[in-house]
């Protein structure tokens, strides 16, 4: 299900106010009261943006900020009754978009999420366009990768990919055609060896359900058991 915003914070009466709200100015909201429920609620939904309290019960806002910042291209607001200037720094400087003192004006924080909002929208539009590919002959279907908005153009579709799944198809397109072990994966993608074969399985899993017809039966993203995968892209 898809939301425009999703509230993280444990003071749950000011959230579903905040929520409510938002609600009559046709923002789709949401709220959670911690980081294990946001991790949660992302996994089964897609939001545009994300307010975000820093003391939460089973954690800090700030480390949900950086696990969220590693998948996810969206704007973090957050929003916290911690006033000194170093957590501003901090927050800011992890990821973060904005930073807005408890107690706000509701007036002011719509104000804020409406414009983080009409960003959102204006590089959605960007990326929806239909691009044209060519491949040799001028046939399309040729793979583009697109760093700058974590997008990859497949027969002339733009289709977002979040940060974990971009970086993993690069790798794999960077030697295409070629053997890419799991342990060379895990280096280049997640920074050391030592992730479960299950972390990996999954990101192959979303990323051929992206860009494979049949996911059962890629044409593109191809398993070599024991060993690794392979991106192949014949020369049309």
């Amino acid at each position: 299900m898809h939301y425009n915003c999703l509230i993280v914070d444990d003071e749950v009466e000011l959230a579903k106010m905040t929520a409510e709200y938002f609600q009559m100015f046709d923002i789709k909201t949401e709220y959670v009261d911690s980081a294990s429920a946001c991790y949660e609620f992302l996994d089964k939904n897609d939001i545009d943006l994300l307010l975000l309290d820093i003391n939460l019960g089973d954690g800090s806002g700030f480390e949900v900020c950086k696990k969220v910042r590693e998948d996810y291209q969206l704007p973090i607001l957050f929003i916290s009754a911690r006033q000194s200037d170093d957590d501003v720094l901090v927050a800011l400087s992890i990821g973060g978009d904005d930073y807005i003192k408890k107690p706000y004006s509701l007036a002011v924080l719509l104000a804020k999420v409406k414009l983080n909002l009409k960003k959102v929208e204006q590089l959605k539009e960007l990326s929806s366009k239909e691009v044209t590919t060519s491949g040799k002959d001028g046939e399309a279907g040729v793979i583009q990768l697109d760093e700058s908005t974590l997008s990859v153009i497949l027969n002339g579709k733009r289709i977002g990919l979040k940060a974990k799944e971009f970086a993993l198809l690069k790798c794999l397109y960077n030697h295409k055609n070629a053997i890419v072990t799991k342990d060379a994966l895990f280096e280049e993608v997640w920074g050391d060896t030592f992730y479960s074969d299950g972390t990996l399985n999954v990101h192959i899993r979303k990323l051929r359900e992206k860009l494979e017809e049949d996911p059962n039966n890629p044409k593109y993203i191809k398993t070599i058991w024991g060993t690794g995968y392979i991106f192949e892209e014949t020369d049309k």
